[in-house]
């Protein structure tokens, strides 16, 4: 069984995923794009995007997929599979339309598209980004005011799943301490070790330095 990842926001989201539950996989890092590796990456996923996890005789793309399988196989309430599972699947289909829609749609201005030179920033977007952020992060902030996890009391993919961008706010410059609960819950995943460093001791190459 092999997770072939990268850098990027939602590989290192799985990543996360595989060593916070401790996942008995091999990890790869891989570039489905780069020139030569689609004939490759293409009979793992038509998509040529990352994650993928290579199972004996099939693969899994797509990060929540991904995520759901390791804590199936872990026999893990990481992924709820109790009464909290319609809770959970909630802030997963809530955030990705929202709060981390918004996150990336900064990053990508002032990150990715700088980090591989992809154009200059659109200042006219990140202002959009910004306005759907703070529109996000303060109904995030009013659920997380009373409450430490997003669902029941521990940690689960719904917190992960939401954060998937806030590792990259040395780029994006999201303001998230106007907001102390997101802050504290921030601040609280990353005392994670999975969550705060996924690629230590992994053969992964950083990414490009932000320009300037």
């Amino acid at each position: 069984m092999k997770l072939y990842f990268s850098r990027n926001p939602n590989p290192r989201l799985a990543v996360a995923v595989a060593r916070f539950l401790q996942a008995e996989v091999d990890f790869e890092f891989a570039a489905p794009r780069a020139a030569g590796q689609a004939a490759r990456y293409l009979p793992l996923n038509p998509n040529l995007l990352l994650p993928i996890l290579e199972l004996p005789g099939r693969s899994l793309w797509e990060s929540d997929a991904i995520a759901c399988w390791f804590s199936r196989k872990a026999g893990s309430n990481f992924w709820r599979t109790d009464d909290d599972e319609p809770d959970m699947i909630r802030w997963i289909s809530w955030a990705k339309d929202n709060f981390v829609k918004a996150c990336d749609m900064v990053h990508w201005e002032r990150g990715t598209k700088q980090r591989y030179g992809v154009g200059p920033c659109d200042e006219q977007l990140v202002e959009e980004g910004l306005r759907e952020f703070h529109k996000a992060a303060a109904i995030l902030e009013n659920e997380l005011s009373d409450r430490l996890w997003l669902v029941g009391n521990a940690v689960s993919f719904a917190d992960f799943r939401m954060a998937t961008f806030l590792p990259y706010n040395d780029a994006a410059r999201l303001p998230i301490g106007a907001y102390p609960a997101i802050q504290r819950w921030s601040e609280q995943l990353e005392k994670l070790d999975a969550w705060r460093e996924p690629f230590k001791g992994l053969a992964a190459p950083e990414m490009p330095p932000l320009p300037g």
